[in-house]
């Protein structure tokens, strides 16, 4: 009768302590929610290098850039010299080139969201969804990884069929104490490799813990790479939708 009763007993606690484990343990929706919740804001301001690796060439870039939403965002070029005053808008689904040697404003095609992003290997699209993964994407954790010497959750994210995304899969890496974004694999409709994101170098930016360095890599091209480092981030600033308009646009200034 004791050893029954101790063996119910034993039998109990094993049960609680393996339940409390899974609580303990967030789902992939969850951990989403505390990246996004990290990156989301009513706005967003940000000063940042891009360096721009080719197998012949290596550019330098210094941007300032402005956000809100997904629907605004705005860059302007502060350097090199020759293309400082240069100015990118994205309205709702209208894109905009300001260049001011000519004084002219140019209406680019609304697949530029789609593609390179001023020369580099990202898309305007890949900056502006990586906030937005919950909602585009279904999510499970499938592991756990080191990335940058940091425990990470392996998440594998598949678009939903609702969802106006340009990738058939992704792989993410998510820092388990700190909830950032520390890696992703950019899959295509074949599921194929296309790109690879590294992010690194943690500094705190108006309250919030960020990657500062992000390391965009092609899977297919030898001696490209894509560089961003960012120096300042302020959130919840300020700014009129009327800022992002095409009447604005050669007034954009830091």
């Amino acid at each position: 009768m004791i050893n029954s009763f101790c063996k119910y007993i034993t039998l109990i606690i094993f049960l609680f302590a393996y339940n409390y484990g899974k609580s303990d343990q967030p789902n992939a929706l969850q951990v989403l929610k505390k990246v996004e919740k990290k990156l989301v804001s009513s706005s967003m301001y940000a000063e940042l290098n891009i360096t721009i690796k080719r197998p012949r060439w290596t550019k330098n870039m210094t941007l300032n850039t402005w956000s809100k939403g997904s629907d605004y965002a705005a860059a302007y070029v502060s350097s090199p010299e020759k293309d400082k005053g240069t100015v990118y808008i994205k309205t709702t689904n209208n894109v905009y080139n300001y260049l001011p040697r000519i004084r002219k404003t140019v209406k680019l095609p609304a697949t530029m969201l789609n593609q390179s992003w001023m020369g580099t290997d990202l898309s305007a699209d890949d900056l502006v969804k990586l906030t937005r993964l919950a909602n585009d994407y279904s999510a499970k954790i499938i592991g756990s990884q080191k990335v940058s010497g940091r425990d990470c959750y392996e998440i594998e994210l598949l678009p939903k069929s609702s969802a106006d995304v340009l990738w058939g899969k992704l792989l993410l890496y998510i820092d388990k104490i700190e909830y950032i974004q520390l890696k992703t694999v950019f899959y295509d409709e074949d599921i194929s490799v296309v790109n690879t994101l590294v992010c690194s170098e943690l500094k705190v930016f108006d309250g919030r813990k960020l990657a500062s360095r992000l390391v965009m890599t092609p899977a297919n091209k030898t001696g490209y790479q894509t560089t961003i480092v960012y120096s300042k981030i302020i959130f919840d600033k300020l700014i009129p939708d009327s800022f992002f308009s095409k009447e604005n646009i050669a007034k954009i200034k830091p």
